[in-house]
């Protein structure tokens, strides 16, 4: 499985982007998918994932209420909107997908098998 991520870019605060995952290769094992980011200094920190069958998701409590993610399996697609940023949204963006394993919680990096280049975005003040 071969993921990669855009749409970063820089946006003032109180601003909106869309992030786009394209996935490739035998993407019919997926059964998650999600967004991090990594603010250097700090953990790669977990934002949203989305099981691809059902469609159901998690958000990061940081993020909720101002950031959707969704798919479209037939396009293999995944986007991620964010409304609303503030300054503190600043980082490189991933998106992720698991494999067979799924080791772990959806919100942790481990359990996550493929990734994408990141994408920077940046909220401007």
């Amino acid at each position: 499985v071969q993921l990669q991520a855009s749409g970063g870019g820089l946006v003032q605060a109180g601003g909106s982007l869309r992030l786009s995952c394209a996935t490739s290769g035998r993407t019919s094992s997926i059964y998650a998918m999600g967004w991090f980011r990594l603010v250097p200094g700090k953990e790669r920190e977990f934002v949203a994932a989305i099981r691809r069958t059902e469609g159901s998701t998690l958000y990061a409590d940081s993020v909720k209420g101002r950031f959707t993610i969704s798919r479209d399996n037939a396009r293999k697609m995944m986007w991620l909107q964010m409304d609303s940023l503030n300054p503190e949204d600043t980082a490189v963006y991933y998106c992720a997908a698991d494999g067979p394993l799924r080791r772990g919680e959806l919100t942790h990096q481990g359990h996550y098998d493929y990734w994408g280049r990141g994408t920077q975005v940046t909220v401007s003040s």
